[in-house]
Order: structure tokens, then C-alpha cells, then sequence
């Protein structure tokens, strides 16, 4: 046991460090770490910001763009176990100019232990996989990166809002490219996914860099009969206002500076962030609207508006705007103003890695959960057992083989002498009597004989009912010996017909963490889930390399085990026969011996012919 123990040791020892320098997957040659630290000392959200789409701003400084797709579809984001793929979007990859940005759907952050990302690329074979549908959870109802130039801006989310107006590119915003605004407002569509309930959850968000500061400066405007929200600019001032009902004066803002801005409405107040952090609160409800929503100006021509509450259109650039259906978390709010800047403090990069080479197999093993690993011990645990068995009794079977045929030599040899020849002549090495099953029968039918001649029984006329019970005899020691010739094969039995089930309960368990880990991070490709499936049929592979060299050797031991029970048998029948022949009642003796016995003139002695030595005359 403790052989067994030092060798399982040794095995989990060398895949240890294999396990902690995991590889996704091998055609993925390089790879680069991104911590997400929303702690004290980095991006400081102070609370759970739970899923959050990250930017990962990608430039000359911190990625050198070689050996990467010359689109960016080789990249891959790969959570911190190196096996969850997170979903992503590509806005800008540029090689040429050193410039990438990419939204990559983190599905938690927070302000505790920082979290590592893995980003892979190198691979040319690799199909583009970043989708914006995926990338933003359900309740964003709206995201425009303003990537398109110079046309209506397309909504990233799956409900498809897109503008129905066109905007002017702004070169060199502060993410990309994003739209000039002070003409024509960016108009919204009416469509049900935008549709804002009374008291109702609202969140609206975006950059904005006025050019000049000006009066009643509409940023974000939407109008239905009676009710009306602005969110706008006064002066520098932000402000938020519902039904004619205005906030308090807050944070100010720059002149051709880029400020984050944002609304957030839980059906009780609304709330105005400047640079993810709350300024100012409204104890408002929102109203019900179901109209269209404006843009960078108020709505044109709104029905129930008065002319002297129209809200002059915004001066400036404007980006990433987005607006959610739910109240979004104080600490998502500060991640997105910190994280999407020029300088993020959420985001960290470390150096890029090179895959040093690493089979395919390597991979799967790198892919494997916890509970696939117990599994495997497991199954590893029943096949060094079922070995250390196999190669135990197929030494002990050849060796008891080769014994016997040496015995059998022996005996053979001394046919007509008397049968307890070879016991008491000592010429049978001590080997093949501690080996020998043949010997261990020949021994207990000896004895027997002894047992008899010690109590004056004549062995030169052995009664048929002495060799039926010097039979049963060697039958006894027969019986021993195939039961001690099957102990532990109902092992074998077992890991041969069980290795298969406990494989297969790993598969199962290993397919349904699979999906419900793909579930949770809303990644349904094959990239995701691959390498889990790889590794949970893993088990079931195991289980099967287990239990066939059980069957193998145990079937090989078996037909050893039942040639060495034939030979037993076949050596009962002979001793029995040979006992019977020369020393059993109604023998043949040539008359020449019987004569001289008689007038007393021969004396058999040990080895001068069959019978037994110094035989009484009682008949036995």
C-alpha cells in the first residue's frame, strides 16, 4: 500500500505544475494575461458591479500586434480557470495603426481579489467569433459604439435599435471614432424594447466633450404628450428633468473635455452620475413614454411641448451611448467611467506568453474540472489495484506451472517404486515444494497413508474404502487450492464490469457542468464548450482503458488457473490409480514374490519394487 501511495504521489507531483501553466488549446500559440483589479489600489468601483462588458484598449505600449489575425479574429477571452471562453466584440483592430479596442463580457467584477483574463491569438485557421449580441447582457436595450462612419449608428444588442438618423464621425474620440452633434438630433426609435414604463427602471450613459458651454443643452430629450425627459447641459451643469421638475445644481463640467454622464431612475429618484460617481438626485418617478427619443437636441416638433420649454441642441462630440431597462449598480457605473478613458485603472496588462508546445491530450487534461480529476483517481486507484492482482497471480500461476512440471518428473520417474519414495528420499527441491500444488496433494495423501500405517494397518493391501478416503483427501487440498488460486479475481470481475459505470458518471457529471458554465457565461460555440466535453469523455475513456487489460489479464489468469485445476485432477486420478495398481486389495503380484514371501526368504525394503516399507500384516 504504501508503493501505491508513493507512486500515486508521483503522478500528482509531475501534473501539477502542468495544470497550473495550462493551455486553452493548442492552436492557439500566444497568449497575454489581463487583470481585472477592482480593488482599492486599481479601479476602486467599492462595490459589485456584477456582469460588465470591459474595454480592453489594445495599443502599441502594451500589445506588440505580431503574429495576431490582421482582423482580429483569432482573438480569443479566456476566464481565469483557462477554459471559460467569455464572449466579445470587436469595435476597432487596426495592426497597422497599433490600435485595438475590444469589449470583452467579464461575468463578474468586483471590488475584492483581483481576477485574471487570458486573451489567445496566433492562430490563422481561427474564425472571427466576437458578436456585440453576446457581449451585453439582456437588459441593455441600446449600445452605439458610433463605429460606422458618417450613417446611422447600429445598435450592438440583439434588439437592433439602431439611429434613424446619420451623424458626423468625430475622429479620435475617447474610445475610436464617435459622432459630431449640434445640427440635427440622433434620433431614437419608437420601438417596444424601448418603451419606459411609469415609475419604471431606467439607465442612460454616455461620453460627451461640448465644444462651448451654453444654455439648456439637451444631451439626451424624449417627449410623450405631458411627460418629458431631459437630461442635458446648463452652462456646464448637468441636470436632469422630469415633468418640468429639475435637480439641483451639481458637479460641473469642461469645455472640451470628455466627461462620463450618466442616469440612473429606480422608480423612486433619479439619480445624475459625473464620472461614475452621484452628484446630484431628483425624487422623481419617471413617466411613461413610448415615443421617439432624441439625441444631442430636443425633440423636434413634440406634441404637447411648449415652445418656452424647448431645450437648445448640444455643441460637441458625443460616444458609446448606452441606456439600460434596470437600474444599473453605483459600482457598474464608476467601472465603466474608469475602465473606458484614456487611462484605465480597471485594466491591467502583463507580459505575452508562448505556447512552448503541448500535445492535444496535454489540453484535455488542462480542460479537466475537479470532479473529472476524482474520477480519475478513482479509476486510476482500481487499475493499479487490478495490475498489482494481475501481475501477483500471474507470477504466483507461473511459478506454481512450473513446479508442478518438475513434481510430475519426479513422480514419474519413480513409478514402481513405493509411493512415499519421493517423501522420504527428500530428492524434490524445497522450491518446488513451497510452489508446487501437485506436491501439497501428494503430501496430504502420503500423511493419510502414514496416519494408517502408524496404526498398524497393512498398506500392501489398501481397501477401497482407504483409497476412497485418501481420495477425498487430496479432493479437500484440490478445493483449497483453486480457492486460494481465485482469491481476489472477484476484483478483476469488479473492475471490469464497474470502471465502465464510474467513467461514465463522469462523463455526465463533467456534460453538465459544461452546459450549465456555458449557460452562465451566455456562450453557446463550439470554442467554449469543446474543451469541457473533451475532458468529461475523458472519464469514459479512462473508464475503458481500465477495465479492457482487466478483462485481458483476467481471462488470461483464468485459463491459467483452470490448466493448473486440470493438472490437479489429472494427478488425483493418477495417484489414485497407481495406489490402487500396486498396493490395493486384489493386485497382481508375480508368483515368483509370492513364493519367496511366503517361505520367507525376500524382504521388500524402500525402493525394491512397489508396496510399501515394513508393512504390518493386519490388512488395511
Amino acid at each position: 500500500m504504501r508503493r501505491i501511495l508513493f507512486v500515486l504521489l508521483t503522478l500528482v507531483s509531475t501534473l501539477l505544475p502542468g495544470m497550473a501553466h495550462a493551455w486553452w488549446q493548442a492552436d492557439w500559440a500566444y497568449r497575454k494575461p489581463i487583470t481585472i483589479d477592482g480593488g482599492p489600489q486599481a479601479g476602486a468601483i467599492g462595490g459589485d458591479a456584477g456582469r460588465t462588458p470591459v474595454l480592453v484598449r489594445l495599443h502599441t505600449g502594451n500589445f506588440s500586434f505580431e503574429g495576431v489575425s490582421e482582423t482580429g479574429a483569432d482573438l480569443r477571452f479566456i476566464g481565469g480557470d483557462d477554459k471559460t471562453v467569455l464572449n466579445h466584440q470587436i469595435e476597432q483592430f487596426d495592426p497597422l495603426l497599433g490600435m485595438a479596442l475590444v469589449w470583452v463580457d467579464v461575468p463578474s467584477v468586483g471590488a475584492g481579489a483581483p481576477q485574471q483574463l487570458w486573451m489567445y491569438y496566433g492562430n490563422p485557421k481561427a474564425p472571427a467569433s466576437g458578436n456585440g449580441q453576446r457581449t451585453y447582457d439582456p437588459d441593455y436595450t441600446l449600445v452605439y459604439h458610433f463605429a460606422e462612419a458618417n450613417m446611422p449608428p447600429r445598435d450592438t444588442t440583439a434588439f437592433g435599435n439602431h439611429g434613424q438618423t446619420a451623424v458626423v464621425s468625430a475622429e479620435g474620440t475617447v474610445i475610436g471614432r464617435g459622432a459630431q452633434l449640434g445640427r440635427e438630433p440622433l434620433m431614437l426609435p419608437a420601438s417596444p424594447s424601448l418603451e419606459q414604463a411609469a415609475g419604471g427602471a431606467f439607465t442612460f450613459s454616455a461620453w460627451v466633450r461640448p465644444e462651448q458651454l451654453g444654455a439648456q443643452q439637451a444631451i439626451y430629450a424624449r417627449r410623450d404628450g405631458a411627460n418629458e425627459l431631459v437630461i442635458g447641459i446648463d452652462q456646464g451643469v448637468p441636470f436632469v428633468q422630469v415633468n418640468g421638475q429639475r435637480s439641483a445644481p451639481g458637479q460641473p463640467i469642461q469645455a472640451g473635455q470628455w466627461s462620463h454622464i450618466a442616469l440612473k431612475a429606480d422608480g423612486q429618484n433619479a439619480a445624475l452620475y459625473v464620472g461614475g460617481r452621484s452628484t446630484v438626485s431628483l425624487a422623481a418617478a419617471l413617466p411613461a413614454l413610448k415615443s421617439a427619443a432624441a439625441v444631442g437636441a430636443d425633440v423636434v416638433g413634440a406634441a404637447g411641448a411648449p415652445a418656452s420649454t424647448s431645450f437648445a441642441a448640444f455643441t460637441g462630440a458625443i460616444d458609446e451611448v448606452r441606456v439600460s431597462k434596470v437600474a444599473r449598480p453605483d459600482a457598474l457605473l464608476l467601472a465603466d467611467a474608469i475602465s473606458q478613458g484614456a487611462d484605465s485603472r480597471l485594466t491591467a496588462f502583463g507580459a505575452d506568453e508562448q505556447q512552448a508546445g503541448k500535445s492535444h491530450f496535454g489540453f484535455i487534461l488542462a480542460a479537466m474540472p475537479l470532479d473529472a480529476w476524482i474520477v480519475v483517481a478513482l479509476l486510476g486507484l482500481m487499475m493499479v489495484l487490478s495490475w498489482a492482482i494481475m501481475i501477483g497471480k500471474g507470477r504466483s500461476y507461473g511459478a506454481a506451472s512450473r513446479a508442478n512440471t518438475a513434481f510430475i518428473e519426479h513422480f514419474r520417474e519413480a513409478a514402481g517404486a513405493p509411493l512415499d519414495r519421493l517423501a522420504v528420499s527428500n530428492s524434490v527441491p524445497q522450491q518446488v515444494k513451497a510452489d508446487s500444488s501437485l506436491w501439497r496433494l501428494y503430501e496430504v495423501a502420503i500423511g493419510e497413508m502414514r496416519r494408517r500405517h502408524d496404526r498398524g494397518y497393512d498398506l500392501n493391501s489398501v481397501s477401497t474404502a482407504t483409497i476412497g478416503a485418501i481420495r477425498a483427501a487430496m479432493d479437500g487440498v484440490m478445493v483449497r487450492e483453486n480457492e486460494r488460486m481465485s482469491k481476489r479475481m472477484n476484483w478483476l470481475s469488479t473492475t471490469i464490469e464497474g470502471a465502465p459505470y464510474v467513467g461514465l458518471f463522469g462523463t455526465v457529471i463533467g456534460i453538465m457542468l459544461v452546459f450549465v458554465v456555458a449557460a452562465m457565461a451566455g456562450a453557446v460555440d463550439i470554442n467554449s464548450v469543446a474543451p469541457g466535453m473533451a475532458a468529461a469523455l475523458l472519464c469514459t475513456a479512462a473508464g475503458l482503458g481500465v477495465a479492457i487489460p482487466a478483462l485481458f489479464g483476467y481471462n488470461w489468469l483464468a485459463s491459467r488457473s483452470d490448466a493448473i485445476g486440470a493438472d490437479m485432477a489429472v494427478f488425483v486420478d493418477e495417484f489414485v490409480t497407481r495406489l490402487a495398481e500396486e498396493q490395493g486389495e486384489g493386485r497382481s503380484v508375480p508368483q515368483a514374490t509370492t513364493n519367496a514371501v511366503e517361505r520367507g526368504s525376500v524382504r521388500r525394503s524402500a525402493g525394491e519394487g512397489p508396496g510399501w516399507v515394513n508393512a504390518p500384516s493386519v490388512p488395511a
